[in-house]
Formats: structure tokens, C-alpha cells, sequence
């Protein structure tokens, strides 16, 4: 189920495997092969063991408002390894021919798979790159390639219903942001086409620093590779992506003394005890219930069960918002010592902007959790609301439930986009004979969720918050600009928990104009609405062009 994980970039767990080809496991001895030993590491960043770095090059054309742009496409992969492996300890033999180095040494190896972008004619020197990542964790970038920003996108539906199967139209992406950038978009270690190998390879990836530390080598390599180190440089992530550039920036800005002019935060989350699915888990903690109420509400302006509501929905949800953060939060934080009368009074108020029943909204005890309201907002006509995008619905898996059971928008899209990206890599970019590309993996089995924040004298017990990794890295360069980007409609991370997050977020006051906000009529997955990903594109782009200037 998609809720089992931590955060979908934009399909969080797909529980099926797609399966295209077999893979030939490493090792595998081909007909006429002779056995080789391993190659000998060496220096070289992008070197292997256990993985031998791929290329295929590739041209096109994308149009971009109006305007032609030739760019030579890569798509490949580059090797990296856990924290601590030194490739000095591994070329260390004994005469036996036993390791000397090997000691505590990660024999653990991730093959990183990318798709890069360049625009052809452009210097690089002057040229902006972008990193580009989707969450999961355990999410493939196959989202933001084919639905945001990639020179070609796939068409789905957008009435809330679902994409009818293939053929789907895979069509010139007017979208996309190789007019202002050139592009890398990334799959994390094991997802994807990329892969991991060796002694405890979960471990050694699979984990909230362990994917950080995966992400910065890649980026120091592919630097390195393709000769971009004095270009403007920016991260996008998407979903669990954000927490990703929270640690990857800070990384990249205290650790590698390598400035990013810019970080863009898609569907934002970086302080988890404020995610409003399974805060019920967690009684006295009620922010989760105040920073989703707007969405709730949006969700249900859409629907047309807000009475007399305005026509305007970002005037609606500025009335709701502060209600939110007033009465209702006034009387979220009484407890039990709330006069009965008043928690009628906000009982009432809560369901007329969310359309709930005010005697459900009453039993919940004004505590709403997100599955919750997926589940109830339309079980009289027995549809479930989805949670990444709740302008999408689909018939309730079992109306006895209590939340819901699955994610329409999910189901309603992920077809065209494994089809699509699989249809793309194979027949255009040349990339993925012989292997099995993987929408995602449910690797939140294995993820290590511990982390220590700067400045923290030991690792927290408690929800992860990467809050004052985003604060440091902004500290230590004063310079860098941070663009917050959210749907209106998104349950998974709700758009007002963003805000609510960076107005907490440990800086100065005079950090404080670092900070953009940028929010649209749609969900979790921006682009997946024509207006939006066509506002979305003005934004990223304008942003990237305003911080790449000297």
C-alpha cells in the first residue's frame, strides 16, 4: 500500500515489479566470455568493482515556447561508494594476494543511473545544471522526467478519472526547462535502472545519510565527468527529494566547500511528525491536524461542498488558514478541558469548510488524519478521495473502512508513466537492453531513518527533521536561494505544512528573503495539470535564470 511508505515522489510504493527483460547478474559469464578478474580500482571517482559505468549518447530537439532547442542527451552511469571506502585500502594486496586494506572497508557499490540533458551550442562554463531527483524514498525520477521537465512528457488524463491503457501519447514537452538549464535527472541507489551490489548493500544505501552521502558523490563525480564545476549549480527534489536536499545541500555547502546558487522544493517535507497520516499515533501533537486543514478545505471547495464559499480559492483558503491557526488551534490545544459548547461551535466550523458531517468531524474528536478524510469526503457516493492529488477519485476498495485503501491518482497515472519512460529509455535514449527498470522498490523495509542534525551532540530518537540542515547550509552560504513549490490539492505533503515549516525554519530574519513561494491548483504531482506545469516551468525556470546571474 502507498501509505506504508514514507513519502511517493508522486507514486510513493507501487507494489508490482516491472518486468521488461531479465538483467544479467553481475558476473554472469556470456558464451565466448573468458572470466576477468575485477578491474583494480583506482583515483577516479566513477570506478568500480563490482559495476563498470555505462554511456550512450543520443541528439533531439525540444520546443520550448516557440523556440528550438537542439541538445545532445546522455544517459548512463556513474559509480559511487559508501561513506568511508577508500580506494587506496582496496589496491593494497599482501603477496598472497589477500586484502590489506580491507579492514572495515565498505565492499558495498551503487551503479547511480542518469539522464542528462545539454543544450547544444550553449558554453558550459556559463551554463546553469540542475540536479533532479524524485522521494519515495524508493521512487525512480521517471516522474519529473516524463511529467515535468524532459524535452518529451507523457499525455494523461486530468478530470480526476483514470488514464485509459496504451497506446499513450508521448508528445514534445513545451514545459520543459532546458531553456534555462541543462538537466541531470538522477534515480537513487537500487531504483530504477540503478543498482547495488556487495557485503550489506542495504545498509550501506538504503538510509536517510546513506542516500545523502550516495547523492554527493554522484554530484562530485558528474562534475568532475562532464566539466561542470564552475557552472551555476541547483538542486530540485521532489517529495521525499526535499529531505534529500535539506541533508545533500548541507553536505555539499559545510562538507565539499561546494556553494549551490539555488535549492527547489517540490511537495515539500522536511520535519515528518508534521505528516498528517499517522499522526494519530502520536496524541498531544496536534500541528499535523492545523497544517492540513487547508487542504482539506481546498479539497473540498473542488468538490463544490463548501457553502457559500468564495469563487476565488486562494481567498477561500487565506479565511481557512487563519481559522486554522486560531480558533482552531485554540481549541485543538484545551484537550480535554474544552467546553463542550465550543467544541460543538469548531466542530461545526471544521465540517463547513472540509465537508465533512459535524457528528463524524465530532467522533474523530476534531482530529482528522489524512486517510481519514480520503476515506469519508465521498463514501456517500462510494468513491475514495486520492491523497496525492484529491481532485482524483476511484470507487472505495471496501466502504466499511475506516481510511482509504489506496491512492486513486496513483492508480489512475502510473501505468502511462512506466510505459512511457520504458518506451523512451529503450527506443529513444538507446538505454536498458538486458535490464529490468524498476518504478520503485519498497526499500522503506529496510531504511535506516537515523540521522544527526548539525550541530547535535548525538542522534535524536525521535520523527526525522531536517529542518536545520536546510537552516545550515543557508547560514554558511548567505547567498543561497530556496523556492518552496506546492499543490493546493496535495494530502501526502500538504502545502500549508510547507509554509509552516520554513516560517520555523532556524535562520536569521535577514535569511528570511531568501525564501520563495510558489503554490498551484493541483497536487502532489504539480505538472500532472496543464496550467500548472506551464506556471511551474515560468517559476523554475525564472528562478534559475535570476540566481545564475554574477
Amino acid at each position: 500500500m502507498l501509505r506504508k511508505t514514507l513519502f511517493a515522489g508522486a507514486a510513493l510504493s507501487l507494489a508490482a515489479t516491472f518486468a521488461v527483460a531479465q538483467e544479467t547478474p553481475p558476473g554472469t559469464i556470456q558464451p565466448n566470455q573468458e572470466r576477468k578478474p575485477p578491474a583494480a580500482t583506482t583515483a577516479e571517482p566513477n570506478a568500480g568493482v563490482l559495476f563498470t559505468p555505462e554511456r550512450v549518447d543520443s541528439e533531439g530537439v525540444v520546443t520550448i515556447r516557440g523556440q528550438k532547442i537542439p541538445y545532445r542527451a546522455v544517459a548512463g552511469t556513474i559509480i559511487v561508494h559508501p561513506k568511508g571506502w577508500d580506494d587506496a585500502a582496496r589496491r593494497e594486496k599482501a603477496p598472497d594476494g589477500k586484502d590489506l586494506g580491507a579492514g572495515n572497508n565498505p565492499e558495498a557499490e551503487a551503479s547511480m543511473f542518469y539522464v542528462a540533458y545539454f543544450k547544444k551550442g550553449a558554453p558550459a562554463a556559463d551554463r546553469p545544471v540542475t540536479f533532479i531527483y524524485n522521494g519515495g524514498p524508493g521512487s525512480s525520477t521517471m516522474w519529473l522526467h516524463m511529467g515535468a521537465f524532459g524535452p518529451r512528457k507523457v499525455v494523461t488524463v486530468d478530470d480526476g478519472t483514470h488514464t485509459p491503457a496504451a497506446p499513450y501519447a508521448v508528445v514534445n514537452n513545451d514545459d520543459s526547462i532546458l531553456d534555462a538549464t541543462d538537466m541531470v535527472f538522477i534515480d537513487a541507489p537500487g531504483v530504477g535502472f540503478s543498482r547495488i551490489a556487495g557485503k550489506d548493500k542495504e545498509k550501506a544505501f538504503w538510509g536517510v545519510d546513506q542516500d545523502a552521502y550516495a547523492f554527493e558523490q554522484f554530484i562530485l563525480a558528474f562534475l568532475s565527468q562532464h566539466g561542470r564545476w564552475n557552472s551555476p549549480k541547483f538542486l530540485f527534489g521532489e517529495s521525499y527529494g526535499t529531505p534529500r536536499s535539506a541533508v545533500l545541500i548541507n553536505n555539499l555547502t559545510t562538507g565539499d566547500s561546494v556553494d549551490f546558487n539555488g535549492v527547489l522544493l517540490l511537495s515539500q517535507i522536511l520535519n515528518f511528525a508534521l505528516s498528517v497520516d499517522g499522526v494519530d499515533n502520536n496524541p498531544g501533537s496536534d500541528t499535523a491536524y492545523i497544517t492540513a486543514l487547508p487542504t482539506y478545505a481546498a479539497t473540498a471547495w473542488h468538490y463544490k461542498l463548501v457553502p457559500n464559499a468564495p469563487a476565488d480559492l486562494t481567498t477561500f483558503l487565506k479565511e481557512v488558514e487563519r481559522w486554522a491557526m486560531t480558533d482552531y488551534a485554540l481549541a485543538l490545544t484545551a484537550g480535554a478541558s474544552l467546553d463542550p459548547a465550543r467544541k460543538r461551535q469548531a466542530a461545526e466550523q471544521y465540517a463547513a469548510y472540509t465537508g465533512l458531517p459535524v457528528d463524524y468531524v465530532m467522533k474523530a474528536n476534531l482530529r482528522v488524519t489524512g486517510g481519514m478524510f480520503e476515506k469519508t469526503l465521498q463514501s456517500a457516493r462510494g468513491l475514495t478521495t486520492g491523497r496525492i492529488d484529491t481532485r482524483f477519485f476511484g470507487p472505495d476498495m471496501d466502504p466499511l473502512s475506516k481510511t482509504a485503501e489506496y491512492d486513486p491518482q496513483a492508480a489512475a497515472l502510473s501505468s502511462a508513466y512506466v510505459t512511457a519512460f520504458n518506451d523512451y529509455a529503450r527506443r529513444t535514449l538507446g538505454y536498458g537492453a538486458g535490464k529490468t527498470f524498476k518504478p520503485s522498490v519498497p526499500l522503506y523495509r529496510s531504511w535506516d531513518n537515523a540521522h544527526q542534525p548539525p550541530g547535535a551532540r548525538f542522534t535524536p530518537r525521535a520523527m526525522l527533521n531536517v529542518m536545520p540542515d536546510l537552516a545550515s547550509a543557508m547560514i554558511y552560504n548567505p547567498n543561497l536561494k530556496v523556492s518552496l513549490l506546492g499543490g493546493y490539492y496535495d494530502l501526502a505533503t500538504p502545502y500549508f505544512q510547507g509554509w509552516y515549516e520554513m516560517q520555523h525554519l532556524p535562520i536569521p530574519d535577514s535569511l528570511r528573503g531568501n525564501i520563495e513561494y510558489h503554490y498551484y491548483p493541483s497536487g502532489h504531482m504539480v505538472y500532472a495539470q496543464a496550467a500548472s506545469a506551464r506556471a511551474l516551468h515560468d517559476d523554475v525556470a525564472g528562478f534559475i535564470v535570476r540566481n545564475s546571474r554574477r
